[in-house]
């Protein structure tokens, strides 16, 4: 019994890794139609920003506090650039976007490489993340339980700034009839820089969480970028809630087939799952709602 609650907290933490990974891509994926190929590069950005940090500073502990808002803006300058000089000239191409981000990401990963070497970097944990917390049931890493709280954080902070601030109302208003929004004054190019300096500095919060799992490389986000968008995918495009419910169901759904199998059969197996769900419901979980004409 003790092994089945451990294995399924190992899902609820895999989840909550691509929970941080997907959420940023729910709004620029879900909320803006752009499919960013360079969204994994954005997180394995925040995690060289914590590798920065600590080197600078020092003390583990202080370094991870101070590198998870450095790392949103790290990765939200980026995003913000790239959507500037390049996302902003493809809207509704989604091909084109596809196709010049794979491009951006291979640039920056190799920009990486320069920087910081071939080899990956190890980021220290704080004495506190250490060993494991009792959960009655089960022991489990201190370092997952710390991400797993960061998620929902990050979960709730978007929430509360979709639906209770001007921002949000611009951004669903923008979602729903963009040229309606023009009509009555929004600024929708504006709205869309903020919206992907959001989501990317989400990727950025996600790369520094991953240090906490194991060492950084160039190629960090290529082995979560896959599955981010199946998450954004199955929860359905734009819903934030979707999200959240299908990277846990995923993230349990995974552990529950590596509990009998092994681990690649399980990601196989949890890959054909999402294809008959999208058979059977392809909007995924939650659907939008629009006021669009066309």
């Amino acid at each position: 019994m003790e092994a089945l609650f451990g294995q399924l907290f190992a899902g609820a933490s895999l989840g909550s890794v691509l929970l941080l990974a997907a959420l940023g891509l729910s709004l620029t994926f879900g909320q803006m139609g752009v499919i960013n190929m360079a969204h994994g590069e954005f997180m394995m950005a925040g995690a060289y920003t914590a590798f920065v940090v600590q080197g600078a500073i020092g003390d583990a502990g202080v370094a991870l506090v101070v590198s998870i808002p450095l790392g949103f803006l790290v990765g939200g300058v980026l995003g913000l650039v790239l959507e500037m000089t390049l996302i902003h000239r493809m809207y509704h191409r989604p091909l084109d976007t596809l196709l010049v981000t794979w491009g951006v990401a291979l640039v920056l990963q190799q920009v990486a490489r320069d920087v910081f070497g071939a080899p990956n970097v190890d980021v220290r944990a704080p004495s506190w993340l250490s060993g494991s917390v009792d959960l009655g049931v089960t022991e489990v890493a201190a370092s997952r339980v710390f991400i797993l709280a960061l998620s929902l954080a990050a979960v709730g902070g978007l929430a509360l700034v979709l639906a209770r601030t001007a921002l949000g109302r611009r951004i669903r208003g923008v979602v729903q009839n963009r040229d309606l929004a023009e009509t009555v004054g929004i600024s929708t190019r504006g709205t869309d820089r903020l919206t992907f300096f959001i989501g990317s500095g989400l990727a950025g919060v996600a790369g520094v969480a991953l240090t906490l799992l194991g060492s950084t490389g160039p190629t960090l986000g290529t082995n979560y970028i896959v599955d981010a968008f199946l998450v954004v995918v199955a929860g359905g495009i734009g819903q934030v809630k979707g999200t959240v419910i299908a990277a846990f169901g995923l993230g349990v759904l995974q552990a529950a087939f590596e509990y009998s199998t092994t681990a690649s059969i399980a990601k196989v197996a949890v890959f054909v799952v999402v294809v008959v769900f999208l058979q059977v419901r392809p909007q995924g979980i939650f659907s939008i709602r629009t006021r669009s004409l066309a």
